[in-house]
């Protein structure tokens, strides 16, 4: 089992969920997030001082999924979410070694 993390622009989320949905995963967890990277953020204006803003607005879309599902999942999001500009987000991939179903006591592939 993989667990995918991706960090996405908020505009995109429903385009990742649905291309998410469309590959035949059930489960996500989505939690709003700050963030920045090569992006360094950027400078704005408020009642006449400049600031800058160098955590910029993110979503982080987690699954956990079947190995066989892993590079469609993985191509799904970066299709879904690309635009081609600084900022998109990365994935990332981890290994998940157990899954336990808190309400059942399912492990594994049975529980997600």
């Amino acid at each position: 089992m993989k667990k995918i993390e991706a960090i996405i622009k908020p505009f995109k989320l429903d385009e990742v969920k649905d291309a998410l949905h469309e590959v035949g995963i059930q489960g996500i967890t989505v939690t709003e997030a700050k963030g920045f990277g090569r992006q360094k953020g950027h400078t704005e204006l408020y009642r006449g001082a400049e600031y800058v803003v160098d955590f910029l607005p993110k979503m982080k879309i987690e699954v956990v999924l079947d190995d066989a599902l892993v590079e469609r999942a993985i191509e799904a999001i970066r299709q879904a979410a690309a635009t081609g500009r600084i900022g998109d987000g990365k994935i990332f991939v981890t290994n998940i070694e157990e899954v336990v179903r808190i309400r059942t006591g399912e492990r594994g592939l049975d529980a997600i």
